[in-house]
C-alpha cells in the first residue's frame, strides 16, 4: 500500500520535504506499479452470478444453503462459478443484522502443554467441518491477559468463547453476568460446587480416585504425589480424588511424599519433585504425577540418580501424551480422549445458540498400563 511522504502541518498547510503544500492538492495517486486500482480484486456476487447465468438471489440463496428454489443442475453451476472465480462470501455484515457470526474464539491457559494444542487442533477440525472459523488465543494462564483475549474477541463480533481452561477474572465474571456463550473445557470455572451444563471433559476426580484404586490393587501402599497448581480446578479436582481415596482405603498420603509445584513449566516441576522429595526422606513405590509433563521431568531426574523406573518406583502421569507409546514406555497414564473432545465442543456450544437441551459432556477416561 502507499502512503504520501511524511509531513509535518503547519498554519497554512502541510509541509513536505520543506515545502508547503496547500492542503487541497495532496497528492492521493499512488505510483503506477504500487496502484491498489491495478491489484486483483476479490470477484463478487455479480461476477458470480453472470458467469452461472442465474440472478444475484439465486447465488445468494444457494450460498446460504437454500437449495429447494433451483434445481440440481443450477446449483451445481453456481458452485462450479464460485470455485472457479475464487468467490468467498462476506459474513460481516450479515454478522451484524443477525446478531452472529460463523468465527469462535478458543481461549487456552498454555498452549506449550501438548493437551491444550490436542483439544485445540480436535477442535478446529470440528468446526471447520460444521462451518465455522476458529480463532485460537494463549491466555498463558493470567487473568489480565484472559481479560484482554475475551474483550478483543468480543469486539470481532465472535459468536461463541471455548474457555480451554479458566482463572478467575473481571471480565470473565462480567461475560458470565451478562450470559455470553461461554463454554468450559477441561476445567470447571471457578467457584462452582457441581459441573456445570456448559462443561466438555472427564471427570478428574474421578480419574485421581482411579489412579488410587490402582496404585493399591497392585500392592503399593507408600505412595506420593507431585501436582501443579492448585488454582485449576481440573488439578484441584485429580488431588482430591487420588487423597480422598488413599484415605479411604486406610493408606493416608506421607506429607513427605507430597511437592506441589507453581508455574506453567511442568517439566521443571517434576524434576524439582524428586530433589524435593529426596530431601524429606526416602521416595515412595508409586508417583502420582497430574499431568505428563511433569512425570517427564520427574524421570529426567530420577534417571540422573541412577534410579530406574519402573524397577524401584512406578510412575503415573495423566493425559497420555500420543508421545508415550514411542518416548515413554516406562510411563503409565490417565488416557483422556482428545480426538473426542472437538465434536463435543461444536455441540455444546450449538445447545447454547439454539437454547436447546444443555447437559454436561462427560467423556470417558481410561487408565493405560506400560509399565
Amino acid at each position: 500500500m502507499w502512503f504520501p511522504p511524511a509531513c509535518e502541518e503547519g498554519s497554512k498547510g502541510l509541509v513536505q520535504s520543506g515545502v508547503l503544500i496547500d492542503k487541497t492538492t495532496i497528492m492521493t495517486k499512488a505510483p503506477d506499479h504500487q496502484n491498489p486500482a491495478k491489484s486483483p480484486k476479490p470477484a463478487s456476487i455479480t461476477a458470480v452470478a453472470r458467469h452461472a447465468g442465474v440472478s444475484i438471489a439465486t447465488v445468494s440463496r444457494i450460498m446460504n444453503g437454500i437449495v429447494n428454489k433451483s434445481s440440481p443442475a443450477t446449483q451445481l453451476r453456481v458452485k462450479a462459478a464460485v470455485e472457479e472465480l475464487g468467490y468467498r462470501p462476506v459474513t460481516h455484515g450479515q454478522s451484524l443484522r443477525r446478531g452472529e457470526s460463523r468465527v469462535v474464539s478458543i481461549h487456552a491457559v498454555n498452549l506449550a502443554n501438548p493437551t491444550m494444542a490436542a483439544i485445540a487442533a480436535s477442535a478446529e477440525t470440528a468446526l471447520r467441518e460444521a462451518g465455522y472459523t476458529m480463532v485460537l488465543c494463549d491466555t498463558h494462564d493470567q487473568p489480565d491477559l484472559q481479560d484482554t483475549t475475551l474483550l478483543d474477541m468480543r469486539a470481532h463480533l465472535v459468536r461463541g468463547y471455548v474457555l480451554l481452561g479458566t482463572i478467575d477474572s473481571a471480565q470473565l465474571a462480567q461475560f458470565q453476568n451478562h450470559r455470553e456463550a461461554l463454554l468450559y473445557v477441561n476445567r470447571r470455572p471457578h467457584g462452582a460446587t457441581s459441573t456445570p451444563d456448559d462443561f466438555v471433559g472427564i471427570d478428574n476426580k474421578a480419574a485421581g480416585a482411579a489412579v488410587a484404586t490402582y496404585f493399591k490393587q497392585r500392592g503399593l501402599h507408600h505412595c506420593g504425589l507431585i501436582h501443579g497448581a492448585l488454582h485449576s480446578p481440573a488439578t484441584s479436582d485429580r488431588v482430591d480424588g487420588y487423597t480422598g481415596t488413599l484415605s479411604e482405603t486406610g493408606q493416608g498420603l506421607n506429607p513427605r511424599h507430597i511437592f506441589a509445584g507453581q508455574g506453567l513449566n511442568h517439566l521443571q516441576i517434576g524434576y524439582d519433585g524428586i530433589t524435593d522429595l529426596l530431601q524429606k526422606g526416602a521416595l515412595p513405590d508409586a508417583l502420582f504425577c497430574s499431568s505428563d509433563l511433569i512425570a517427564y521431568g520427574a524421570h529426567r531426574k530420577l534417571s540422573e540418580l541412577g534410579i530406574q523406573v519402573p524397577r524401584d518406583i512406578v510412575l503415573m502421569g495423566f493425559d497420555d501424551n500420543p508421545l508415550n507409546d514411542w518416548i515413554a514406555p516406562w510411563l503409565n497414564s490417565v488416557s483422556v480422549p482428545y480426538p473426542k473432545f472437538g465434536q463435543a465442543i461444536v455441540t455444546g456450544l450449538e445447545a447454547i445458540w439454539n437454547r436447546g437441551d444443555r447437559g454436561a459432556q462427560i467423556l470417558p477416561f481410561t487408565i493405560v498400563e506400560r509399565a
